[in-house]
């Protein structure tokens, strides 16, 4: 009896040795674990940092898996600066010859004594290299917002500020098409976002909406705050859109079949969404053809913390 109490002693006391043993390994296993973890969401993990002698699988795995990590995100890094150089220097080396045939066309067409004809074509040299120009840009900005070198720093600012910027590039275009502009914000209300891209974004929209609505036209302009989130409108009297276009109007370089004989290359709406989106934000649309389009911007009222990308 005394002997098999003692043998059940030993056992038990080897068990709860082993249990224990189990515990602390374990506990050691997961505080590494976590050491790595945290090494890798500070972006200091270091491959050398570990002896894999004296890691487990698990360990031994995530290992493996964090330093892969790391070494995707440098190339990441690396292959964004090569992006980034390759942007400038395309800006850089673009913008002077193209300046200089719009100075050359622009002087062509100041000179007088010119064949009609001649003039004709001065003014379709000008036009092109504007729109050349303009294709370009935007697609160097298409390019940085793909890529994640554009820095966009939403801060809390009013909405009459925000949309009278934007209105401002499309007044003189409406006055010129007999297109009527209304503003109807609140002098109070604010949201957060960047005010130089968010302009932009805006201003893409607003001249959209010009381009497709007819002379007598209206285009009205309204916000409004919700609790997350504000709203603003753009609403137009022009063609509408159909809606299985809907889905494609934000494609890169996409224009309906319905608005070809309008100036446009198709890229500012896409331009716009991805704006509006790097902040947090959304873009909706409702249209009837015949009746007028609605673009609806939602922007966040509360700063939204997202992941940095680097500036140009």
């Amino acid at each position: 009896m005394n002997a098999a109490v003692i043998l059940i002693s030993i056992s038990a006391i080897l068990l709860g040795g082993f249990f224990i043993l189990c515990l602390f390994r374990l506990s050691r296993t997961l505080t590494r674990l976590d050491q790595m973890l945290d090494s890798a969401l500070e972006n200091t993990f270091e491959e050398n940092a570990f002896d894999e002698s004296r890691l487990s699988a698990l360990e031994t795995k995530l290992h493996h898996f964090l330093s892969a990590s790391r070494a995707r995100s440098s190339r990441t890094v690396s292959e964004r600066d090569q992006v980034q150089t390759l942007i400038g220097d395309i800006s850089h080396q673009t913008k002077t010859p193209i300046a200089n045939l719009r100075l050359y066309s622009d002087l062509l067409a100041e000179q007088s004594g010119l064949p009609e004809s001649a003039q004709l074509l001065a003014d379709e040299i000008g036009r092109q290299s504007a729109k050349l120009d303009f294709l370009i840009q935007s697609l160097i900005k298409a390019s940085r917002l793909e890529n994640g070198i554009v820095q966009v720093s939403p801060e809390t600012s009013a909405m009459d500020v925000l949309l009278e910027s934007a209105a401002l590039g499309v007044l003189k275009k409406a006055q010129n098409r007999s297109v009527t502009l209304i503003m109807d914000v609140p002098q109070n209300l604010s949201a957060c976002f960047d005010l130089k891209w968010t302009a932009e974004a805006l201003y893409n929209i607003l001249d959209n909406a010009l381009k497709y609505t007819p002379p007598g036209g209206e285009i009205c302009v309204t916000a409004q705050a919700y609790e997350l989130f504000c709203r603003i409108d753009v609403s137009d009297t022009g063609i509408g859109i159909s809606e299985d276009e809907i889905p494609k109007i934000f494609s890169r370089f996409y224009r309906s079949s319905a608005v070809s004989q309008e100036e446009g290359v198709g890229i500012g709406l896409y331009l716009s969404r991805e704006i509006i989106t790097l902040q947090g934000g959304y873009i909706k649309v409702s249209s009837e053809p015949g009746k007028g389009s609605c673009f609806s911007v939602f922007l966040p009222r509360s700063f939204q913390k997202k992941e940095e990308t680097s500036a140009f």
